[in-house]
């Protein structure tokens, strides 16, 4: 997402350990960095981190498990998150101090490069057997889950949001702070803007429907690997600061959400659908995996994924109907409260044994 945990005070990693601590736990976060960064301890907050460079990555990951086994000799419990690697190093330390380790999935990890390494795959899946509780971002990732043969213990922790940034705002005021057109129908995204997601069916989308609509405007941010088709009515606001996206969902009359049927899109779950909704800007979604089951109710709000004919009739719709109507919202309070209550239960079952 090319947003940094520690520099940029940014996602689930940073905001659910955060919350912990507002909720009275003393929570200490550790990290390795692939950048070569300052290695002094980061509060942030209630929350005290640490990062590792990961330098030639066999001396860092030396260096990380040694730092992981100081701390882990001092906690009732341990939440392994990012890749399928920490989670392998967190059962280690959960075996040899005795306390739970809880496994976070924020996505198939088994998409990733290091979980396709033949010997990684097969601990990986060990571990989330082992593990005594799992943490799934989606309940399509969760029911991935338990066909490891995970028996119990496998919990949805949604992505969420932060409720002080994603809110209803003045579309006008958000266009002028944009410089995007004011009378415009705008339509566009924030986010990863990636061939993987399938945002090129949002560029042809987009190019079926222009011609149709001459008030028609496409805007867009969000780190990418393809090439963003320039002309006057597709705005390209770069990689914007956390707190712009919320002026840019604000500034568009229909936000979309690209995915693709692959081992990605079916178990992911789009923080930025949350993000969408906490401003109450009207969606349109793939029906792919999470994004198909939330919303189940409002299948005229989903399209065939890679398929820019079936996106562009939605999106034209939507324009056409644009309720909100969605439920809450969870902040990231609200999850980690669910958090809390696995961390508990697995430590009261841990003192009776």
């Amino acid at each position: 997402m090319h947003k940094d945990l520690l520099d940029d005070r940014f996602g689930r990693f940073r905001e659910i350990p955060l919350a912990l601590a507002l909720r009275g736990h003393q929570v200490h976060g550790l990290c390795l960095s692939y950048e070569k960064k300052g290695e002094e301890k980061i509060r942030d907050d209630l929350v005290e981190w640490e990062s590792i460079n990961a330098g030639t990555l066999k001396i860092g990951l030396l260096r990380f498990i040694k730092k992981a086994s100081q701390i882990a000799k001092k906690v009732d419990a341990i939440w392994a998150c990012s890749d399928s690697f920490y989670g392998i190093i967190g059962y280690m330390l959960s075996s040899k101090y005795r306390i739970p380790l809880v496994f976070d999935l924020y996505d198939n990890f088994e998409y990733f490069l290091m979980a396709r390494m033949p010997i990684i795959k097969q601990l990986y899946r060990w571990v989330i057997r082992k593990s005594a509780a799992i943490t799934c971002v989606s309940r399509p990732l969760a029911r991935l889950v338990r066909s490891y043969r995970k028996n119990g213990r496998v919990y949805v922790i949604e992505n969420a949001v932060r409720k002080d940034l994603f809110k209803p705002m003045i579309k006008k005021t958000c266009r002028d702070v944009l410089k995007l057109p004011q009378n415009a129908l705008l339509v566009g995204t924030a986010g990863a803007l990636d061939r993987n997601r399938g945002i090129q069916f949002l560029f042809e989308a987009f190019d079926m429907l222009k011609t149709k609509h001459a008030d028609l405007h496409l805007s867009l941010a969000g780190p990418r690997n393809i090439r963003i088709p320039f002309n006057n009515r597709a705005h390209d606001l770069g990689i914007l600061p956390q707190e712009k996206v919320p002026i840019l969902l604000n500034a568009l009359d229909v936000a979309i959400i690209c995915n693709r049927e692959n081992e990605f899109g079916r178990y992911c779950f789009p923080q930025k659908a949350r993000e969408i909704m906490a401003c109450n800007v009207p969606l349109i979604a793939a029906r792919v995996g999470s994004m198909a089951e939330l919303l189940t109710d409002h299948p005229e709000w989903l399209f065939k994924p890679d398929d820019a004919s079936n996106m562009a009739r939605v999106l034209e719709n939507r324009l056409g109907d644009r309720r909100t109507g969605y439920k809450k919202v969870l902040s990231w309070s609200d999850v980690a409260a669910e958090l809390e209550k696995i961390f508990i239960d697995l430590c009261k079952n841990q003192s009776l044994s």
